[in-house]
């Protein structure tokens, strides 16, 4: 769903066009690096990105979508690579978690909640940058999954729920090239300056990097 940005057969791409034209205009007094030029090209007036309304990025999810305070567009993997995946526990309910994400007074967001149930609902785009791990580079290079319970009630962490995530979590790393290991696969808690604690001492890494590796051999 991504446009080719530079063109082809030797005909100037648009972005070349209005890369060049910002760079006109803001002159020589002005230095900009080019790779902070392709992440602002968006934001020309008149640009806009291709974009499907309810397009979602894993295909059992149900979109679903957050208010555009608590995130930004962007053109990921192309602009800001992602290299890895944040998991989160809400501290509350599914509904409340997805009420919260659709409050533009919130501050934040996931791409992804799952459900105990392992129904998953997508609320942000992979391409764009989400507001949840605290931390701005994390949040440029990583999506972000919310799993719906309570980080002190280990029955909120189903069967149901670890299989749908790790199925999810596996499709983020095979399209990004992501090791699935718990250098790249990290929790909330583990992110630099963040006070969270989720998904706290209940949640079984070693069963879930298990999942994830066995879901990572079944075919997309």
């Amino acid at each position: 769903m991504r446009q080719n940005k530079d063109g082809s057969g030797g005909r100037i791409g648009r972005r070349a066009l209005i890369l060049g034209g910002t760079a006109a205009v803001l002159g020589t007094g002005a230095v900009l690096a080019r790779d902070e030029l392709s992440r602002l090209w968006w934001q020309v007036p008149g640009v806009d990105k291709p974009r499907v309304a309810g397009a979602v990025d894993f295909r059992d999810a149900r979109w679903v979508a957050a208010s555009s305070a608590n995130w930004r567009r962007a053109d990921r993997p192309a602009d800001y690579s992602i290299d890895m995946v944040v998991i989160h526990v809400t501290q509350g309910s599914f509904n409340s978690a997805v009420r919260v994400f659709q409050d533009p007074g919130h501050g934040a967001a996931s791409h992804y909640i799952v459900r105990k149930d392992g129904h998953v609902t997508q609320m942000i785009r992979e391409l764009d940058v989400a507001y949840h791990a605290g931390n701005r580079d994390y949040n440029e290079r990583s999506v972000g999954i919310e799993h719906a319970g309570f980080v002190d009630r280990p029955q909120d962490l189903t069967d149901a729920m670890y299989a749908a995530s790790a199925r999810l979590t596996a499709g983020i790393c095979r399209r990004y090239g992501i090791p699935v290991d718990r250098e790249h696969i990290i929790a909330h808690s583990e992110v630099p300056g963040t006070d969270h604690t989720d998904p706290g001492e209940h949640w079984d890494w070693d069963r879930y990097l298990k999942l994830v590796r066995r879901a990572g051999t079944t075919p997309a």
